[in-house]
């Protein structure tokens, strides 16, 4: 596993080979904003948790369910480098996972996904799918951002009042009224294209979660049991992260046609 550093005059950072993952981000002067647990495995064949795996060609155990490995074989796979530029400002590292590389008798289809990200003083992540096959497909994707706040249970998560959001915990479809706050496990899928803000005031800053190609944003925090439950996830880190991910899963999966691309894309911004 190839780990690379990154050090410009906006930011400071970290990514691997392995899963294409974005390990950190921090803007020069802040706190860290991308999220790394301390327990962390560092493995092949293991997905990392924290940073920004990517979820591909499905997410959790599928539409269907029972699709092994959880979230796709993109976070667990090496993916080449193709390219890393620095102009001093932003550092850019351009990725390539394609069917030569890594298939699966679950999605046995000829595919080329590229993953860019670009580190300055917005983090700006982009995941480009093409199909090179001669038939369409379906895939879901999503870029799990690991957040780091000061306190999990002091932000207010806004920007998805009013959309309609399945939560995995109570298995229920329900409409998001106000802000979000953590105060139990969140587990929700919503159906929706807007940015989204994360209000700190433990550390007394906004992180912005921008989007673009995305239909579903996944927000996430395991609360107290599951953290405990969880072996590579200390059991208070709960409390210093929130996951904000842009994605296309469930009803909002990607169907492409031979021959087409499909560009999903975040950036996050600190205010």
């Amino acid at each position: 596993m190839t780990t690379h550093v990154i050090d410009t005059a906006t930011a400071s950072g970290m990514f691997t080979d392995h899963g294409a993952h974005v390990l950190q981000w921090r803007p020069r002067g802040t706190e860290p904003v991308v999220w790394l647990s301390d327990l962390a495995v560092f493995a092949d064949a293991v997905a990392i948790r924290g940073g920004v795996p990517i979820c591909f060609p499905w997410f959790g155990a599928g539409r269907s369910g029972g699709m092994t490995p959880a979230h796709g074989f993109a976070r667990i796979s090496e993916w080449r480098l193709n390219s890393m530029d620095d102009d001093g400002s932003a550092a850019t590292a351009v990725f390539t996972l394609s069917s030569t590389d890594v298939t699966s008798p679950l999605f046995p289809y000829r595919y080329r996904a590229t993953m860019t990200a670009r580190f300055g003083a917005d983090l700006h992540l982009a995941l480009d799918v093409h199909n090179d096959d001669d038939v369409p497909f379906t895939y879901e994707a999503a870029l799990h951002t690991y957040l780091h706040v000061g306190d999990a249970t002091a932000v207010q998560v806004e920007g998805l009042t009013g959309d309609t959001f399945h939560d995995k915990v109570t298995d229920k479809e329900t409409v998001q009224s106000g802000p979000i706050v953590i105060d139990r496990e969140i587990d929700r899928v919503y159906r929706s294209t807007r940015d989204v803000h994360v209000v700190d005031p433990t550390l007394d800053r906004t992180l912005t979660v921008r989007k673009g190609g995305s239909a579903s944003t996944v927000v996430w925090n395991p609360w107290i049991d599951k953290a405990r439950a969880m072996t590579d996830f200390g059991d208070d880190e709960w409390r210093s992260m929130v996951c904000i991910e842009t994605a296309n899963v469930g009803v909002d999966a990607v169907e492409l046609a031979p021959g087409r691309s499909h560009t999903m894309w975040a950036r996050i911004e600190v205010e």
